[in-house]
């Protein structure tokens, strides 16, 4: 059975992730000072929005109140959406950026920079860019057995790309204002009982 404080996390939010529709896709617990760190990373079809993020966390810190996952430390909790530098791992990950340039690092120890096309269970269809700008793009049909690793490149003449940068720092400046009016809120609850847990709500796309 799994002891770790992030597997016990995982158990507790995948239930509830999965019932407000968004993925789980990242769990980290880290030590911040004299209190512990936790950040949760969610994601779903087109998207989540600064809503959906903070109606999660607030589900989040509802149910590590009612357990003993954390224990009885104090912590920093931090819920948002993954940036465009996260590794992709999973199908859902391939199917999300369709249309975009990935970086692919292959199990037999090369390397390809190719546009998703199509994606399935198995693989995706992509469109291999030429080295150095030489040649024509030309289809590939790769594997996700032959994928070691891969991640997306952020182009930033692509109107898109362009945008997703732009939203990311939105989000994190919002929330960032959402998180000083928790600490607030924490403080004034520390003042009343002790031991009481600081929660922040930031997001890093």
């Amino acid at each position: 059975m799994s002891t770790t404080p992030t597997d016990r996390l995982r158990a507790l939010l995948e239930p509830l992730a999965e019932q407000a529709g968004l993925d789980l896709e990242d769990v980290r617990v880290s030590q911040a000072g004299s209190r512990r760190q936790v950040q949760i990373d969610v994601d779903a079809d087109g998207g989540v929005d600064l809503d959906a993020i903070a109606a999660f966390s607030r589900e989040i810190g509802q149910a590590l109140d009612a357990s003993d996952v954390m224990g009885a430390a104090a912590y920093v909790l931090e819920v948002g959406s993954p940036g465009v530098d996260r590794p992709i791992t999973e199908p859902r990950h391939w199917r999300r950026n369709t249309g975009r340039l990935v970086k692919v690092q292959l199990v037999d120890g090369g390397e390809i920079v190719a546009r998703v096309l199509e994606i399935d269970e198995a693989g995706a269809l992509v469109e291999v860019q030429p080295v150095k700008g030489r040649g024509r793009a030309k289809e590939r049909r790769l594997e996700f057995a032959e994928v070691a690793k891969a991640r997306i490149q952020v182009e930033f003449n692509r109107k898109e790309d362009e945008q997703l940068l732009a939203d990311a720092d939105d989000a994190t400046e919002d929330l960032d204002e959402d998180a000083d009016d928790l600490d607030d809120d924490a403080a004034d609850d520390t003042d009343d009982t002790d031991g009481a847990d600081d929660e922040s709500v930031t997001a890093e796309q």
